[in-house]
Order: structure tokens, then sequence, then C-alpha cells
């Protein structure tokens, strides 16, 4: 058997938040949101990580991150470039955002051998996820269709006080396999349950109560880079022509066209764990107080890396 990686894409530098988020600490010992996600996945089983990085950014998370970790669980590092693009293409001028989230696992390519687990590096997920990723993808193989899985959160789980957000909505099947999953890129709290808007907020639109929202954690084999790779230059002969400054290449969207294609499935495994996170400044004093919870319930040692 090959042991699921984990990979972690920390390549973006968080406009909305205004700077590198990734590396900033929300314990009075120094601990990052990724500390949690990497000691939950090696209570889950996994023995190696991968960042997928800027490569002006790898001191910076050695420092950070890697250096503390590396004695726990195995570590590689995995740029994501704006210039790594197919030949024939160039980066458009005046283009600073990464290419999403797709681009980044696309990255993988050529390094990752395994079955394995993708997750943000700004978003605290909850242990089950782990479990739950690690557990599917020890016996994750492709037969007739690509057999890949996805955490799902009940979206009031998932929303911030402080602002919009972009979530997969999700529908299923009877036996818990995804259907349809649309990136919705501005999402709010609205209610007592969420809405979202298309229109620049003009006008907002129900999201029900419980419904199942992607928070970008997959579990996938080798084929999804094979179809990322011929999705990636479709993107670019036709997104990027729209808007060539801010476009960006969805893995969710690519899961989506795969399942509407007939080539795959994806399992949802569904979490009742509370996300949190830092897509805005005001966020972090709420994630603080979470952490410091759960430390108080027992799930964390005052030290990770101890």
């Amino acid at each position: 058997m090959n042991k699921p990686v984990l990979v972690i894409m920390a390549a973006g530098m968080g406009s909305r938040y205004g700077g590198l988020k990734q590396i900033d600490p929300i314990d009075d010992k120094g601990h990052i949101i990724i500390d949690f996600s990497v000691y939950d996945a090696i209570k889950a089983g996994f023995e190696k990580v991968c960042f997928i990085i800027k490569e002006e950014n790898e001191a910076l998370f050695k420092e950070k991150i890697g250096d503390k970790i590396s004695s726990h669980i195995k570590v590689e590092y995995i740029y994501q470039q704006l210039e790594d693009l197919p030949e024939g293409y160039t980066v458009p001028e005046g283009r600073v955002k990464p290419w999403g989230t797709g681009h980044a696992i696309l990255c993988c390519k050529n390094r990752i051998k395994e079955p394995f687990a993708v997750i943000n590096a700004d978003d605290y997920y909850g242990r089950n996820a782990f479990s739950l990723l690690y557990d599917y993808l020890k016996k994750a193989e492709d037969q007739n269709l690509y057999n890949y899985a996805m955490v799902g959160y009940v979206i009031e789980n998932t929303l911030t006080e402080n602002g919009t957000v972009s979530r997969g909505v999700c529908s299923t099947d009877g036996s818990g396999y995804l259907e349809k999953i649309i990136e919705r890129t501005s999402i709010k709290k609205h209610n007592d349950g969420a809405a979202y808007s298309e229109d620049d907020g003009k006008t907002w639109i129900t999201i029900p109560k419980g419904t199942m929202v992607s928070m970008n954690a997959w579990g996938f084999t080798q084929s999804i880079l094979k179809e990322l790779d011929e999705e990636f230059m479709l993107f670019l002969e036709n997104e990027l022509k729209n808007n060539p400054l801010k476009a960006e290449f969805f893995l969710p969207n690519v899961v989506g066209r795969i399942i509407n294609d007939g080539k795959g499935r994806v399992k949802v495994l569904k979490t009742h764990d509370k996300w949190h996170g830092v897509t805005y400044k005001e966020d972090k004093a709420t994630v603080v107080k979470a952490i410091t919870k759960l430390k108080n319930d027992g799930l964390y040692p005052e030290n990770l890396w101890e």
C-alpha cells in the first residue's frame, strides 16, 4: 500500500486578510493554524506532508513550521509559481494573483506518486477530517471510475462574522456521492443560515441550513493530476481571455466536470466539526479563542512539538 500523503496549499498571499496569514501565530506558543492541521494529520496516520508554496517563501516556511515538525513527519516543498505555465503561454502583464487551487495541485504532478489528501493552509478543519481522509485513501483505487473523496461541512459551521467567504456548495445522491458542486465566491451569514450573491451584494439568495459545502479538504488518486493537466489547458484557452488578471483555475470546478462527464465519483465524508479560519484580520480573535478552548478541553497539548 502506498501510504497517503497530505498536501497543504499555502502559496496564496491572502489578499482579503492583508498579509501572509498562513504564518500568523494563533496562540501564545507561536503555533499557526498549519501546526494544528499537521498535528491532527499525524494522529490520523499521515507520515509525509507536502507544502505548496511560493519559492521565495521557503525560508520563512521552514522557520515557522517546517523545521519544527520535521522530526515528527517527513516534509517536502513544492513550488507554485505564476510562470509555471505550459509551453507557448506567458503571464499576462500586470497579473500577480496565483492561478488558483487547481493549478496548485497540478504543480504536484511530478512529485507525488501516492494517493493524497488536500487542504488549505489557513483553515482549521478539526481532527475528524484527517481521520476520514486517511481511512478512505489507504484503500482508494480507481477501477471503472476515478474514486475520490471530499470532507463535507455543514455550511453554518463554516462562516465568519466579518465578511463574505468562498465555498463549494454541494449536492449529493442517495448513496452519499457528490452530484454537483458550485463555487460560490460571495457567501455570508444570513439570519441563522447563509446566503450568496452573484451581483456584488445587490441581491442575496438563501442557502438552506444544513447544506453541505466543500472546504477544499479532498482525497485523490493519481488520476486527478492528468485531468488537471488537460483542464488547465482549456482554462488558459477560454477563461483567461475574459479576465487575464484575476481568472482562477478552481479545483472544485474540475472535480465537478469529472463527475458530469461520468469519469469519476466523489464520496462525501460528512463531519460536524466547526471550521475556523482567518479570512479577514478580524477573524483572528475568534480563532485564538476557539484554539484556547480546544486546548482547555484536552484535545491539544500546550506545546504541540515538544
